[in-house]
């Protein structure tokens, strides 16, 4: 099916932004934002949020397909840290075109309420 000539087909250069298809599963690169949504899907079993709005994500540097995190947990005796490291690397490996998974377990600085995004510090009653 021939697209209208009043709806040209979307190109890179219309907006500067990648096709849907490259940006959803480059085997070139993987993308922050790709880092970040899979990431989401990890939770705190204790308090029943994501880690990255929890604030639990420190920084996220992502090399070609290589991805380097560095998080901590809500405090140094987490009982559910090995748990909730793994599933991060887990869900980090499910990008498609990931390369090698670094997660760093950092403590300084603490991690305090205060790092939870404020949207959800309102919604918990912070």
């Amino acid at each position: 099916m021939e697209t209208p000539s009043e709806f040209p087909a979307a190109s890179p250069d219309a907006t500067g932004a990648p096709d849907i298809e490259e940006s959803a599963g480059s085997v070139d690169a993987v993308t922050l934002d790709q880092a970040k949504l899979v990431l989401r899907r990890v939770k705190d079993p204790e308090l029943n949020l994501n880690i990255v709005d929890l604030g639990l994500i420190y920084d996220i540097q992502v090399d070609g397909a290589d991805i380097n995190v560095d998080m901590s947990l809500t405090s140094p005796g987490c009982p559910s840290g090995p748990e909730i490291m793994g599933e991060a690397e887990k869900q980090l490996r499910t990008v498609p075109g990931v390369g090698d998974v670094k997660i760093n377990l950092i403590w300084s600085p603490p991690w305090t309420p205060d790092r939870i995004e404020p949207r959800v510090r309102t919604y918990l009653g912070f």
